[in-house]
């Protein structure tokens, strides 16, 4: 008994020795870490847009007759400091400007049924602050690809004011709105050469909480907000740019 004991035991030390030197050597693992955007470097880039149409009886779908003008301004400047290899930290601001005005259109359902939109004007501009953090990661010992992680903190705001008819029956609504957002946004960075990018990054997770006040003739105030969270990929939210690293 004392024998079949023993020799228990030393089966078992075995086992518990050649388990543990396979653990070692199962998680062992030299991993080489490239400096993909070294410490120190700064990362900036700027997105301008701007866009005017003018319609003369355009038709689209049920809307005929259309006449009128829009136009839409947006800026973007984007700043970041890599504090760490392949670690950035910083913010971006973005300001956008719209305004249209509808002189006159038709609404045609049928033949019997249509309705007139005469004296539409609309004007808006908005203001958001966006804080960022990055982790960059090199696919293989490549420094020319690699992957990127992003990480938003968005704080924004904005007025609106939109009015309909002329003289004594013009009615309008004013607004205000303010916006808050986090978001994770991944993509990829190819270097065109030492000292830029182009980006491609995707939002996939996100939360947003938006509140509303609009007042109405002077008159009517209503206030509503609402909140909205994101865990599947969007392509409508994928950007595109051009990004400077000095």
């Amino acid at each position: 008994m004392r024998r079949l004991i023993a020799i228990l035991t030393l089966v078992l030390a075995v086992v518990a020795g050649s388990t543990e030197a396979l653990g070692q050597e199962t998680f062992k693992r030299k991993l080489e870490q490239v400096s993909f955007v070294p410490k120190g470097a700064w990362i900036t880039g700027v997105s301008v847009s701007y866009s005017q149409s003018d319609q003369d009886k355009y038709q689209f779908l049920i809307v005929e007759n259309i006449n009128g003008d829009t136009y839409t301004f947006k800026v973007s400047p984007m700043l970041m400091f890599c504090f760490k290899d392949n670690l950035a930290a910083g913010g971006r601001f973005s300001y956008s400007r719209q305004r249209t005005r509808l002189n006159s259109a038709d609404i045609v359902l049928d033949s019997e049924t249509s309705y007139n939109i005469d004296n539409l004007y609309s004007i808006s501009h908005s203001y958001t602050g966006t804080a960022l953090f990055r982790s960059y990661m090199s696919l293989g010992k490549s420094t020319r690809f690699g992957l990127f992680n992003e990480v938003q903190l968005q704080l924004g705001g904005g007025q609106s004011k939109i009015c309909t008819g002329s003289g004594e029956d013009v009615t309008g609504t004013y607004q205000r709105n303010f916006d808050f957002s986090v978001g994770l946004a991944p993509g990829l960075a190819v270097f065109l050469n030492n000292y830029s990018a182009l980006e491609v990054n995707v939002g996939v997770l996100g939360f947003n909480y938006s509140h509303h006040t609009a007042l109405t003739d002077q008159v009517q105030v209503a206030n509503f907000h609402s909140q909205r969270a994101n865990f599947k990929i969007n392509l409508f939210s994928i950007t595109f740019g051009v990004v400077f690293y000095i």
